[in-house]
């Protein structure tokens, strides 16, 4: 178990972008929205790095998801 509020912002903030990525996912999964909900999340993220890391949390998703 770990205490959340130990972690540094940085750290933090790629928690919940794995989260937005997860959650992004699964509403295409569940045509809740469309494809274009991934760049409309991406594009409002400001930091290259983590954009990159969104990206790649959105690949690992689709993957274990199994969305195309």
């Amino acid at each position: 178990m770990h205490n959340l509020t130990l972690l540094s912002q940085a750290e933090k903030n790629r928690i919940e972008l794995d989260k937005q990525a997860a959650y992004v996912v699964w509403q295409i999964k569940n045509a809740k929205r469309g494809y274009e909900a991934i760049a409309e999340v991406s594009n409002n993220i400001e930091d290259d790095d983590e954009r990159e890391f969104f990206d790649n949390a959105v690949t690992k998703y689709k993957t274990k998801m199994g969305v195309a």
